[in-house]
């Protein structure tokens, strides 16, 4: 039998991360060659990601990383099966390197094909399932350029990236935490597929209507059933009509017409923000900003001043 040094031991287990046993006992198969031994672990890596494949993977960590010059970001989720080696220190290492490597490519599969120690990247997951024992991936990879990126990580649960026009380190952080934390899925209602927004609109009035039937049983109040849930959909026929409709109630209220003036641009305010759900839901710029609710996104955007959104990516564990 070959005597392993404990030097040796502690050279390969720096290089894998494998416990000091395991290292060992790859080191005394090897027979002292410590490329071989790598392969063994490596190997062992591979036979328990067999027997894992069909886990899911739905814990780990999302990491944000942005260059030097904040003009690219990249956003990953390493993924594991478990809480608790998602908060593992080792774990959380490896996952930021990772995100350092995987600010160099543009898509995940030319990352998980790059050299990562010897190995490629997918090799190195490999490997780490065999020593964690768990099933180890990249669950999403999303890359982000702009003139200046910002980027917010939320226990790494969530991590976001945002585009802007210009640099700005307040209005991205504050942006980034606005997506991390709102989940916005498009920039703006325009980005919206009409088809989309038309069968959206079905399906929620259909929600609304079958609720309202139960709460007319118990004699509740009824939910008011919008019409429209779309900026996209409120065209100047749309609002002249409501502005309309809003004169006439207010003059079938008795209300002075020389007072209307100050009383309208609140009701066309409710009747906007009652038919549009759907943006404030899942349109970045149309959303409420979290630190101000009494104005948008785009509002905030606005007062910075010449500063626009040009883009933004967000990743989350599940």
């Amino acid at each position: 039998m070959v005597k392993i040094a404990a030097a040796e031991v502690n050279k390969l287990r720096k290089a894998t991360g494998a416990g000091m046993m395991d290292c060992k006992k790859a080191l005394v198969e090897a027979e002292g060659d410590f490329d071989k031994a790598v392969e063994v672990l490596r190997k062992k890596g591979q036979k328990v990601a067999a027997k894992r494949a069909d886990r899911e993977s739905s814990e780990g960590a999302a990491i944000a990383k942005v260059n030097a010059d904040n003009t690219v970001g990249v956003a990953i989720v390493l993924g594991c099966e478990t809480d608790f080696v998602g908060k593992n220190e080792n774990f959380l290492s490896l996952a930021n390197q990772l995100a350092d490597q995987a600010i160099n490519f543009d898509n995940k599969e030319d990352f998980l094909a790059s050299d990562f120690g010897g190995m490629t990247v997918a090799e190195k997951l490999i490997e780490q399932t065999g020593v964690i024992g768990e099933k180890l991936e990249i669950n999403a990879f999303e890359k982000l350029e702009a003139p200046y990126v910002g980027s917010y990580v939320h226990i790494n649960k969530i991590a976001a990236l945002v585009g802007l026009s210009a640099k700005n380190e307040e209005v991205g952080k504050d942006v980034a935490m606005q997506i991390a934390s709102m989940g916005a899925t498009t920039l703006s209602y325009k980005d919206f597929d009409p088809a989309f927004v038309a069968s959206e609109t079905e399906a929620r009035i259909a929600v609304i209507e079958k609720d309202n039937e139960e709460l007319g049983r118990l004699g509740k109040t009824l939910k008011n059933v919008p019409q429209y849930i779309s900026m996209s959909q409120l065209s100047e026929e749309v609002l002249a009509k409501a502005e309309a409709d809003a004169k006439a109630e207010l003059q079938a209220e008795g209300k002075p017409e020389k007072i209307w003036d100050k009383i309208l641009p609140g009701k066309m305010e409710r009747f906007i923000s009652d038919n549009t759900t759907l943006d404030q839901e899942q349109c970045l710029l149309d959303q409420n900003f979290i630190k101000d609710e009494k104005k948008s996104v785009a509002d905030y955007v606005a007062s910075a001043g010449d500063l626009s959104v040009t883009s933004f990516k967000r990743v989350a564990l599940g």
